[in-house]
């Protein structure tokens, strides 16, 4: 296959696979209060809905990107592909809380293997002048698919019931699974005959599920303990990766690397702080100002529509402009739209929360696009899919964090009940302190991105 037809395949296939997942996240935020009364769902499980497909996406990131570096980009993208096609299949079946978010779990494997690998083969295929624009586009299509997701969700769910969501998302993934199949004919595994390390892919894996666990369960006692055992296996994860000679995670990256180190702090801090804010905006907007799916999808879109609309731009800015002033403008208003947001109230208006989600739209928009060229152009061919699942690990860990948080703060203030008028109140505190939490944690992160240093004078430069 012609190079250039190549380049157009990989970026198809990544943009629609892009698209695919964000689309039915978004969309099942909606579909929640519609789950939680058939299922038989309190406040706190409709948080594991999505906590389970992160936990499990963030588990396997890391392993399934170096197994990429290894065996093959391609190989491990389309086993990906086909795990988030079985996990949409059995969601699309569940007939219990449990099983749907056993059903969430594969979902979230299969996500893990994709978002490790997806941007690490758009890297392979471009060449570095035009690794920004296509990175832009590539995350213009997850945006789409967030700005679609509350609108057409709402409407499905309005019309077929929750379930076509996930009936959707089958179809999608098995067009994504073909085009995979038949247009990809390359293989990228730029770190063929080394070792895989299993006993740091264990450690890894221990410290990730006990983190989550810890955070579900506090104040409980056992909470406290798990976080104990998260914090002793995260230090024997990288202590063993700084020994080894074929690691999981390459710490020499987040030692040696400025641009690198940074640009991943910032993505941590960005993603926590912002990514609960459609599932608690899903929540007030129907519990709280007793919409439909369909009006609350409709009043959600303008964020996702802010950040397609301008990761394209920063993207192509930021292969001329320096990332970090791009992105670093980006917290910024980040942080302004969740300032805005904390506000929330029983009878705020339309006009008031559609204001606040597009300046966060923007900030987020402007962000996201400069912080992953500035990743990708950190580090040598050989570690882009490191590189790729470390940057999406961030990302991940990152939503984990937002959804423990929120999980841990709706337990505190509601407690194992729906959400009604008798703890509206207690919902609305708790809202509160989540996005005044996320506000600060953002202005936090402006410092980290500005941290970074240079990009453009060199591979790694920093200042």
């Amino acid at each position: 296959m012609p190079e250039r037809a190549l380049q157009r395949a990989a970026l198809a296939v990544a943009m629609l696979t892009s698209f695919v997942t964000p689309f039915m996240g978004s969309a099942v935020n909606i579909a929640l209060p519609g789950i939680g009364a058939e299922l038989g769902m309190d406040a706190v499980m409709l948080t594991w809905i999505a906590s389970a497909y992160i936990l499990a996406a963030v588990v396997f990131l890391l392993p399934f990107g170096r197994l990429a570096d290894i065996h093959g980009r391609k190989k491990v993208f389309s086993i990906g592909i086909l795990f988030f096609l079985l996990g949409s299949l059995a969601a699309a079946l569940s007939r219990s809380g449990g099983m749907l978010i056993a059903a969430r779990v594969i979902q979230g494997l299969g996500g893990g293997l994709v978002f490790g690998t997806a941007t690490a083969i758009l890297i392979s295929v471009y060449p570095p002048e035009r690794r920004g624009r296509v990175i832009g586009w590539n995350i213009a299509s997850v945006y789409i698919g967030l700005s679609l997701g509350p609108p057409a969700g709402g409407w499905m769910v309005g019309h077929f019931g929750w379930r076509s969501i996930f009936w959707l998302n089958s179809l999608l993934c098995a067009v994504s699974l073909g085009l995979t199949l038949r247009y990809l004919r390359r293989e990228w595994k730029e770190a063929a005959g080394e070792k895989f390390d299993a006993p740091g892919a264990a450690a890894y894996a221990l410290s990730i599920v006990a983190l989550m666990y810890g955070l579900s369960s506090l104040p409980a006692r056992r909470g406290y303990a798990a976080l104990a055992a998260a914090a002793a296996a995260l230090f024997l994860f990288i202590r063993r990766e700084g020994r080894t000679r074929f690691p999981l995670l390459e710490v020499r990256l987040l030692r040696g690397n400025r641009v690198f180190a940074f640009s991943n702090l910032a993505a941590l801090i960005s993603y926590s702080a912002t990514f609960a804010v459609g599932f608690l905006l899903s929540l007030y907007l129907q519990y709280v100002k007793g919409f439909s799916p369909q009006q609350a999808g409709l009043v959600m879109i303008s964020q996702p529509v802010m950040q397609a609309l301008f990761s394209p731009v920063a993207g192509r800015l930021s292969d001329r402009i320096e990332p970090r002033l791009i992105a670093s403008a980006g917290m910024a208003l980040t942080a302004a739209g969740l300032a805005l947001l904390f506000f929330l109230g029983p009878t705020t208006g339309v006009a008031y929360i559609s204001l606040s989600l597009v300046v966060l739209g923007i900030g987020f928009g402007l962000f996201s696009s400069p912080n992953t060229n500035a990743i990708m152009g950190s580090v040598e061919r050989r570690h882009y899919s490191v590189a790729s699942a470390t940057l999406a690990t961030m990302r991940m860990l990152g939503q984990m964090f937002s959804m423990g948080m929120t999980a841990l703060v709706i337990a505190l203030f509601v407690g194992h009940r729906p959400i009604g008028a008798e703890n509206q109140g207690g919902f609305l505190g708790g809202v509160h302190l989540l996005l005044g939490g996320f506000a600060l944690l953002s202005l936090a992160g402006i410092f980290a991105s500005l941290a970074r240093g240079r990009v453009h004078k060199g591979v790694g430069a920093a200042d």
